[in-house]
């Protein structure tokens, strides 16, 4: 069961403790990223330069590598960094943004989770079906899949992803998929703009990353991230005219997020995974 409570005072800790959160992330939303977490009380740092991510790393509570601008240094600092904080145990988020899309980001994403196992991998529905094996299509860097896929078909194959490296998978989207090969389940919270304003997934990549610095638990850190980020969409869509004013709305919304609200407005379900060849689910138990 995941407890609302635990979830608020994951999100309580990270303003109390205010963690250092290393990113390595997509040139295109440095910005909205680097304010979402401040929002919340974590403390970004952004270096990428190849002589000191790995000093940079070591002194953070969170690393957060983020695929959305490859080039070959960015990559290389990247590997760099996810090493270090393999070996040192300090937690990691990877964001497989645009996998599936060209043969560079699907050949370095499934090289380095051979050798760096992240403790949650975040990515849209797309890019974890494409980590899962299954051929989407492609805009941009989005990878994007058939109109026909069922919630049935990417929440499994979110167990899929996290059964084959051990981690924990946030599949975002529509519907808000976790799985860590055990447990699983749904969060509902959002907002049809939060779509629409550019970066909003890697925010929720960094999201996680704070929350892991203080919650061992790597489940209940994504599920806070997602939930943080969710609940915050609501409330600014509830004063936002658009996606400009919603952007605005969006940071402001995370800074003022509060328990109660976690409490009383998250929308969560969990299943249970029967861990046999047939990966059957157990029956779903609303919690809200």
């Amino acid at each position: 069961m995941l407890d609302l409570n635990a979830v608020g005072t994951v999100l309580e800790r990270v303003r109390r403790q205010r963690p250092l959160v290393h990113l390595i992330t997509n040139f295109v939303t440095m910005n909205i990223v680097a304010d979402a977490l401040r929002a919340v009380g974590a403390r970004p740092v952004m270096a990428s330069a190849c002589e000191e991510v790995a000093e940079m790393t070591a002194s953070a509570s969170a690393l957060v590598l983020n695929l959305g601008t490859p080039a070959p240094e960015r990559l290389r600092a990247m590997r760099t960094s996810g090493e270090l904080a393999h070996a040192r145990g300090i937690p990691l988020v990877f964001d497989p943004v645009g996998v599936g899309a060209t043969h560079l980001r699907t050949t370095w994403a499934l090289q380095f989770l051979t050798v760096v196992r992240p403790d949650v991998i975040r990515g849209n529905s797309g890019e974890i079906a494409a980590l899962a094996g299954r051929r989407g299509t492609v805009s941009g860097v989005d990878t994007r899949i058939r109109a026909d896929t069922s919630e049935e078909d990417l929440e499994a194959e979110a167990h899929q992803v996290a059964q084959r490296w051990k981690t924990t998978v946030a599949s975002t989207g529509a519907m808000n998929w976790l799985c860590d090969g055990s447990r699983a389940g749904a969060i509902k919270n959002g907002h049809p703009y939060l779509p629409l304003v550019t970066g909003t997934g890697d925010m929720a990549s960094a999201l996680i990353g704070a929350c892991l610095a203080v919650e061992g638990d790597a489940f209940v850190a994504a599920a806070s991230g997602l939930l943080a980020l969710g609940l915050a969409g609501e409330h600014a869509g509830a004063e936002a005219h658009g996606p400009g004013s919603f952007r605005i709305a969006l940071i402001d919304a995370l800074h003022g997020l509060t328990i109660q609200q976690v409490v009383g407005e998250g929308h969560v379900s969990i299943a249970s995974w029967i861990n046999n060849d047939e990966h059957q689910r157990g029956a779903r138990q609303n919690l809200l």
